[in-house]
Order: C-alpha cells, then sequence, then structure tokens
C-alpha cells in the first residue's frame, strides 16, 4: 500500500458524475476502444460505464505493436476513440507517432497525480504496479534492498529476470538512467547479467516460480503478479508463497519503481466526448477500487482504498519521477541490454 491521503469525495468526482449523467452522452452514444489490457476483470469497468452513460463500450483487442500500428494505417480513418495500454513507453510512443490528441479534463488534472500523466495531456494513468525483488526465505539471509544491490557480487548466480526485449525490463533500466546516469546504469546492467541464475526466459510469474523450483534465489516481479497469488489459485506459486519474502527497493532514495498503465484519445476520434468521458470514468473511486480489487493492481489516483491482497504486500514509497521522461530513455536502455549481453 502506498503512502497516499485519505479518500475523499472531492469536488472533480462529482465533476464528473455530472458530466457523464449529460443527456448529450445518451442517444446512440458509444466510444470505440482499441486496448491492450487482456484482463477478463476488465469486463466491469465497461459493464458499469454503460450502465452509468448509456454509451456503448465497442472494443478491439490486441498487442500494444499490433494496435499501434493499425491505428497508423488507419490515419485519420481510424474508428478509434480511446487507447488503452501497459507501460509507459507505448503511451509516449503512441504519442509521439502521433496516434493522441491533447485532452482538457478538469475531472483528470485534478484526479490523475501530475507525473502520472503526459505534460501535453495526450495519456494519463489510471492503474500502477510496482516493480519489487522477491526473495527465497531459506536461501536468502540477506536479500538486496536496492536495485543496484542486485549487480552486487555476492549474488552471482541467483537472479532471475526477465528478457532485455520485454518493456518492464527496458522501463526499469530506464528509470535507472535517469536517476543514476547512462554510464552507471550501464554498469549495472553489465553486472547483473554477472549474476544471472539462468538466461532470461518466461514472464514475471515464471520468475517466481523459478524461486519455488530452486532454479534462482532472487528474482524481480511485477507486484501484481504475486498479489494474484494470494488472492487466487496460481499453479506453481500460491502453494509456496511462504517461502518467499518480497522488498520494495531503494525506500531511504527514489522508491520503488512503477509501472504504468493508462490510456489517451486517439487522434482522429469520431466520438471524442465520449471518449474523454470514458477517461474521467476511469479516474473515479469506482473504476479506481475496481483495478485493485480485479487486477491487483494500485490505483493511480491517491488514497483510493486497496484490495486485501495488494494491501498485504504492505506500505511503500514509490518513486515519483516523470515517467515521461523515463519513456524518453527507453531506446538508450534498449541499446544497453544489447551491449551487455542481457539477451
Amino acid at each position: 500500500m502506498t503512502k497516499f491521503p485519505k479518500p475523499a469525495l472531492t469536488g472533480a468526482l462529482a465533476a464528473l458524475i455530472a458530466a457523464t449523467s449529460a443527456p448529450a452522452l445518451f442517444a446512440n452514444g458509444e466510444v470505440n476502444l482499441y486496448s491492450s489490457r487482456h484482463y477478463d476483470t476488465d469486463e466491469r469497468l465497461y459493464s458499469e460505464f454503460e450502465e452509468m452513460t448509456g454509451i456503448t463500450v465497442n472494443r478491439i483487442e490486441g498487442n500494444a505493436d499490433e494496435l499501434l500500428a493499425r491505428m497508423e494505417a488507419e490515419s485519420e480513418n481510424s474508428p478509434a476513440d480511446v487507447l488503452l495500454t501497459v507501460d509507459t513507453s507505448r503511451l509516449e510512443r503512441a504519442k509521439e507517432m502521433g496516434l493522441l490528441q491533447p485532452v482538457e479534463s478538469d475531472v483528470l488534472e485534478a484526479r490523475i497525480p501530475e507525473y502520472l500523466q503526459d505534460a501535453g495531456n495526450e495519456w494519463f494513468g489510471f492503474s500502477q504496479r510496482a516493480r519489487i525483488l522477491f526473495y527465497d526465505k531459506n536461501e536468502v539471509e540477506n536479500p538486496p534492498r536496492t536495485y543496484q544491490d542486485l549487480a552486487n557480487p555476492e549474488y552471482e548466480g541467483m537472479v532471475c529476470i526477465r528478457s532485455g526485449t520485454n518493456v518492464y525490463s527496458q522501463t526499469i533500466l530506464a528509470a535507472l538512467i535517469e536517476h543514476l546516469g547512462e554510464d552507471a546504469a550501464k554498469d549495472w546492467a553489465g553486472a547483473v547479467v554477472g549474476n544471472f541464475a539462468r538466461d532470461p526466459q518466461g514472464g514475471d510469474t515464471d520468475q517466481l516460480r523459478g524461486i519455488v523450483s530452486g532454479e534462482c534465489d532472487i528474482a524481480m516481479s511485477n507486484t501484481y503478479y504475486f498479489a494474484r497469488a494470494i488472492r487466487k489459485d496460481v499453479d506453481g506459486l500460491s502453494d509456496s508463497l511462504d517461502m518467499i519474502g518480497w522488498v520494495f527497493p531503494n525506500q531511504n532514495d527514489i522508491g520503488a519503481h512503477m509501472n504504468l498503465s493508462g490510456g489517451g484519445v486517439a487522434a482522429n476520434a469520431p466520438n471524442r466526448e465520449n471518449a474523454i468521458a470514458f477517461l474521467e470514468y476511469l479516474a473515479s473511486d469506482q473504476a479506481q477500487e475496481y483495478f485493485s480489487a480485479g487486477n491487483d493492481e494500485y490505483p493511480a489516483v491517491p488514497g483510493v482504498a486497496l484490495s486485501p491482497s495488494v494491501a498485504e504486500l504492505g506500505f511503500f514509497k514509490p518513486d515519483d519521477v516523470d515517467l515521461s521522461e523515463v519513456a524518453k530513455n527507453v531506446p538508450t536502455a534498449q541499446q544497453i541490454f544489447n551491449e551487455v549481453g542481457w539477451k
């Protein structure tokens, strides 16, 4: 649980309710959503928005790269109203490709912290996942306390982590570039490669299963993969949670790195006002609580209640670095991975 203010019924939320209840949004209203979020639990978000506003949500789903390419090919004829995707780098890429447009919304400005939104108001974050360190409590007496510690020689042959082609890996290195500088970040990446227990493989759940199987003693993963295994049965993980400890890194300085899930209004949105209403709904307490309860994420809006599975991980200090700046470092991060042999 992050150290955020307690929830309150704000004037912005009242404005949201009024806005999404306006008669203009009802008659034959629709919004066309292009989404790379692949979670069944998001169905509740869409159905509740439809019930609240009378606006029908039409969905096109796919991976982020496919959706960006599709929107680019469709150009001004694109039916897309809203793009939802995971990771700041993809949101920033959509902006750079000219696929999003600025949004002036008092609701979004009031609800979403400045560091979780684009400076030009082209994208906004709606949920977060902390990228933290997990370890085998039976094998690791002194777990790493910072991201930098992961490079220490004492952890040689102990670390499981995802591929350098994965956006989560790229974004954590991009954040370290922002905090430490390019040279120090490159030294870190090279040293971590030297501590690999195996070549990078699989997703975040596979890194956690690597601890259970004994292939590795330390792993990096987003929190929601572990919280999900607390909330429901995850094969090869839930039965062994007692052996896994976790560390929110860098609590004495930069804080734990946060990955973002967010969205924006498409550049050529045919239903622009409905698209804005949808984004404002995602910033409501109701939707924010469901990001946590339905998918074990941290809300973007400060003070919104967490689900028990997420709250069980405890309080921590998040990194509040400007994610737009982090996204600009992703190409450099990929280059570093290539140079140090982080496959």
